[in-house]
């Protein structure tokens, strides 16, 4: 007999063998439990919080008259994070560089945004008008 065939005869009558025994039995719960357990909901008085001492109440505070502040009028200020390029050049400004930048940009997270500095903008301009070659024609924005 070949030593292939004795084995898958022999793993065949231990998985046969196995099949005609019966189911083990359940075992007995531990002393001092006569109960099984359920999935019903347990009936439990629910924690109350102790009740809070009374507020103490502080004596009114006389009142008095608030001096007026000077108003300064401040110069109009770009709005933007410090170091931005909204803050740097403004509003109007930033906009058309990121607007320029978005155009000539092939990155797919290009540095186009009013929140980086300029001159990171400005590079990327750059950077990516530099990639055209001399008989490529570059996009207006590259020119202005």
């Amino acid at each position: 007999m070949r030593p292939a065939l004795a084995a898958a005869l022999l793993g065949l009558s231990v998985v046969l063998a196995s099949c005609g025994q019966p189911a083990p039995a359940e075992a007995p719960p531990p002393a001092g439990v006569n109960a099984k357990l359920s999935q019903e909901p347990i009936d439990a008085v629910p924690i109350t919080a102790a009740p809070a001492a009374p507020a103490t109440v502080a004596p009114p505070k006389p009142k008095t008259e608030p001096k007026p502040e000077p108003v300064v009028s401040e110069p109009a200020a770009p709005e933007g994070e410090p170091g931005s390029c909204l803050a740097e050049i403004g509003e109007a400004r930033s906009k058309r560089l990121v607007e320029r930048c978005i155009q000539v940009s092939p990155a797919t997270r290009p540095p186009c945004n009013s929140a980086n500095p300029c001159a990171m903008i400005q590079g990327e301009i750059d950077r990516s008008c530099a990639m055209y070659g001399p008989d490529e024609t570059k996009p207006k924005e590259c020119g202005a």
